[in-house]
């Protein structure tokens, strides 16, 4: 495996910055969050540059990137603490698409995000079941902390069926949706209530091979949302290294301190580390390599790891003014721990990749 990027996903590093910086700046983020602004507008721009369709596949009119450009992606979109619906559109609902479905039942609803359209995905198939129905299928159960399910156009439900978990894709109006309060104001979290939902033949996807495209679209998934993490937390840092190098004492910059340094490069390690098995963990999923599970698990520990250093510390070195609502690192903040809970805490990904690992080495003794 390359770890490197090449020079193309450089530039798109780049592109992303750049875009992101000049069309989400931090008064955005706070209109969002004052509810004086929705965001549209900065999805509007997303949607002209086709970054929507960044992994859906060039013959169902997208990009056809793989998982390294869209980690590279919302990494920097996590560095704005971007408020649109972005990471769940792109790397849940996309990803279950692509994995779960045909090319014939995939194509109308793909087509629909590469001309702007919203999705999210509901990984609930202990929560919610689906039963055959005539020509249909019938959903019951409730799917808690989906992200975006509030303000997304569909939602892909992954729910339990008698031959295992299947897809079921379901128009937000068809379901009761409640918008779960977050301490971060800018990112959305639902409650869905799929009692009763009926669910058309063409938009329910079951049968063999639908729950291994189900693991791997959720790996994909919580790499995507280690990244988000993983950016809100180098934009933490970079917030408080300026801070540093300006904030005095004694007549000289605080950032001249040992101490002060020590801080500042315990959160620059466990974001390198962090942002390492990011990308690993893409490039498995891009190559489709049987360390995927292990490697997501991982990411999202890291990320877990790197935003708690970078909380304490950031917030300890503006001498706690950090997370006042004056300040804008406390916006970043909110960004990079939202996360953690999600789609697995850091514990329970550090217990999963150790049980993966274990297991990995008993095999080997057995075939030794």
């Amino acid at each position: 495996m390359d770890f490197e990027l090449d020079d193309e996903q450089v530039e798109l590093r780049r592109v992303v910055r750049d875009v992101a910086e000049r069309e989400c700046p931090a008064a955005l983020v706070r209109a969002v969050v004052g509810g004086s602004d929705d965001g549209s507008g900065l999805w509007k721009t997303f949607v002209e540059l086709d970054w929507p369709s960044l992994t859906v596949p060039a013959g169902d009119g997208g990009m056809g990137m793989s998982a390294v450009e869209l980690v590279i992606t919302l990494e920097e979109l996590g560095r704005v603490a971007d408020p649109t619906p972005f990471l769940a559109t792109t790397s849940q609902y996309v990803a279950v698409l692509r994995e779960c479905a045909g090319p014939d039942g995939r194509a109308p609803l793909l087509a629909a995000v590469c001309a702007g359209g919203t999705g999210a995905a509901a990984f609930a198939a202990g929560a919610a079941q689906a039963r055959s129905d005539g020509d249909g299928w019938l959903l019951g159960g409730r799917a808690r902390h989906v992200i975006d399910g509030d303000r997304a156009d569909e939602i892909a439900v992954v729910a339990a069926t008698e031959a295992g978990a299947g897809a079921f894709v379901v128009p937000v109006g068809d379901v009761a949706v409640t918008r779960e309060p977050t301490f971060d104001g800018s990112f959305h979290l639902a409650t869905v209530d799929l009692d009763g939902v009926r669910v058309a033949g063409d938009r329910a996807f079951t049968g063999p091979g639908v729950e291994a495209g189900v693991e791997r679209a959720r790996q994909e998934a919580v790499t995507g949302l280690a990244a988000v993490m993983v950016g809100a937390s180098q934009r933490v840092l970079d917030t408080v290294v300026a801070h540093v190098k300006e904030r005095r004492q004694f007549g000289v910059p605080i950032g001249s301190f040992q101490a002060v340094k020590h801080m500042a490069v315990d959160v620059y390690v466990a974001i390198e580390r962090a942002r390492a098995l990011c990308h690993f963990a893409a490039l498995t999923i891009a190559e489709d390599d049987p360390r995927r599970e292990l490697a997501a698990s991982l990411a999202k520990t890291a990320a877990g790891d790197c935003q708690r250093i970078a909380a304490q510390h950031g917030v300890q070195l503006f001498g706690g003014l950090g997370f006042t609502w004056e300040n804008d690192l406390q916006i970043y903040l909110r960004r990079a721990k939202v996360g953690e809970p999600l789609l697995g805490s850091t514990t329970e990904h550090r217990a999963r990749a150790a049980r993966l690992v274990l297991a990995g080495h008993a095999a080997t003794e057995v075939d030794g």
